[in-house]
């Protein structure tokens, strides 16, 4: 793992552009650009707005609708789209696969960090609701911000470089992980609070990390408490995915250029 992990960092460079590629492919022929990064989750927003505070009211502890939804959409967003690009990123680069020496995880992990700077631009978005709203500033609950974010990015690493393994071998992965994330969203507490999960099932529940890496989003930006020790179960579970995904992808890395 060490030395592959050397030469993923003496590719760097062929990362960088490879993550710039894909940028600029999404948006060259995009009239509003780096806007759709802001208008997938906040439309969303809009429409979860309406049905879950006019016709289906869903009790968030104070908090308005608006602000609950999308710090929970933003990072939601990110994992989705991210595992999407990830497990279609060998498959439609076949041509380099099979021809040019690279470390192969530079693939996936570049269709990573493109979405990265996407989940950047909404964040923002995020900035201004919290002053809209007059969010109290949490300094000290801020400082987990990154070891929140490094857990949410070793389950995306995990599942996404197992998927695009996997997806070059079996083509239907892809369909397959859109089934999968529709039904993961409404295992997630997005449009719901924790609260409303009941509690003889809560502990299944909060298996899944993604639970605990929203939540600890919530509790950081909105309620103004440092994450609880969901967010350490989250981690050591990201941290199992991740070291699975890698492990698979490296076991059948040598046989990518045999399928075509």
């Amino acid at each position: 793992m060490t030395t592959q992990s050397t030469n993923l960092f003496e590719a760097r460079d062929l990362l960088r552009e490879w993550t710039g590629r894909n940028i600029r492919a999404r948006y060259q022929q995009s009239a509003l650009g780096w806007l759709w990064a802001v208008f997938q989750p906040a439309a969303q927003v809009a429409i979860f707005s309406v049905i879950f505070t006019l016709f289906v009211p869903v009790k968030t502890g104070g908090t308005p609708y608006v602000i609950f939804s999308y710090v929970a959409l933003v990072p939601w967003t990110f994992f989705a789209v991210s595992l999407t690009d990830m497990s279609n990123s060998l498959v439609s680069n076949m041509s380099l696969v099979t021809k040019i020496y690279f470390p192969r995880e530079a693939l996936p992990v570049a269709a990573m960090l493109a979405r990265l700077m996407d989940f950047g631009v909404a964040a923002g978005l995020l900035v201004v609701l919290m002053l809209y709203y007059h969010v109290p500033v949490f300094l000290l609950g801020y400082l987990c911000l990154p070891l929140i974010l490094a857990t949410q990015l070793l389950l995306v690493l995990g599942i996404g470089l197992a998927c695009a393994a996997a997806n070059v071998f079996y083509r239907d992965v892809q369909s397959f992980l859109t089934l999968a994330l529709q039904i993961w969203f409404y295992a997630c507490p997005i449009i719901y609070p924790m609260s409303m999960v009941p509690g003889r099932i809560r502990s299944y529940y909060s298996l899944n990390p993604m639970v605990g890496i929203i939540e600890a989003y919530r509790d950081v930006l909105l309620n103004g408490r440092m994450p609880g020790s969901y967010l350490t179960e989250a981690f050591v579970l990201s941290l199992s995915v991740f070291l699975i995904g890698y492990w698979f992808f490296k076991r059948v890395e040598f046989q990518f250029a045999d399928v075509v």
